[in-house]
């Protein structure tokens, strides 16, 4: 079997880790019920310079239970890095990886199929969003525009991809050579010369909390899309993140 880390980055979310933890606790052991993730399998919750009770959270969680692994970075370094310092962390200590926001709004049965999609011989799976009909027309026309644009630039963009996404430690190990202070993952995961699966799912409404992505964010991730489509991997791996203040494993 295995060894499972459920990468989860975390900003402010005081309010939503109370409800969304114990499913991904749930989910984590349904995998080692299943023979899908052994019993050293952990959920990382990498605390991204959150000025809430986030990481006191992390904390107990950890202390209650060693399935629940913690990572704190000082000062707040955004999602792409936050999700970044997390799979490099559990690079050393893991076979796969999946990450997901703490929210829940990426369907977290989907684990399942991803795992299963791995032991077919895929070491990237993506998980896609099957439909956008609850999102408003504005929004659906320039997330089309936006796909078409970032791969006319060269960012090979998987449509309605995200974060939500299984990588094991070949793919992770191609991954490492990448140094950028912002990286853009989705776009970075095509350009690993892997073989890539996808797995559809529906995406829900936020557990709890507000949307961190503002539109100021979305406009900086584009410009790092098309930054990332020139970047070329270092001949040795990234180093550890220096902003890493506390782990807990």
């Amino acid at each position: 079997m295995d060894t499972l880390y459920i990468v989860v980055p975390c900003y402010n979310e005081a309010d939503c880790l109370p409800k969304t933890a114990p499913v991904f606790r749930r989910k984590l052991g349904q995998l080692m019920d299943a023979g899908l993730a052994s019993p050293d399998s952990r959920v990382l919750l990498v605390d991204d310079g959150s000025a809430d009770g986030t990481w006191d959270l992390i904390t107990s969680l950890h202390n209650e239970d060693a399935c629940f692994a913690g990572l704190r970075l000082q000062p707040n370094r955004g999602h792409q890095n936050a999700v970044m310092v997390g799979l490099m962390e559990a690079r050393a200590r893991a076979d796969v990886t999946i990450s997901i926001d703490a929210d829940l709004q990426d369907d977290i049965e989907a684990m399942d199929e991803m795992m299963k999609k791995h032991s077919e011989g895929f070491p990237i799976v993506c998980g896609v969003r099957s439909r956008r009909d609850t999102d408003t027309f504005f929004k659906r026309t320039t997330a089309h525009m936006y796909y078409g644009l970032m791969n006319l630039f060269g960012a090979k963009l998987i449509y309605d991809h995200a974060d939500y996404r299984l990588m094991d430690a070949q793919a992770l190990e191609r991954l490492s050579h990448y140094h950028q202070d912002t990286p853009f993952l989705r776009a970075l995961a095509t350009r690993l010369d892997l073989p890539i699966a996808t797995v559809e799912y529906e995406r829900a409404p936020r557990a709890a909390g507000e949307s961190k992505y503002t539109l100021k964010k979305m406009v900086k991730l584009a410009v790092h899309s098309v930054t990332t489509a020139r970047t070329k991997p270092q001949d040795a791996p990234k180093p550890p993140d220096p902003h890493i203040t506390e782990r807990l494993f």
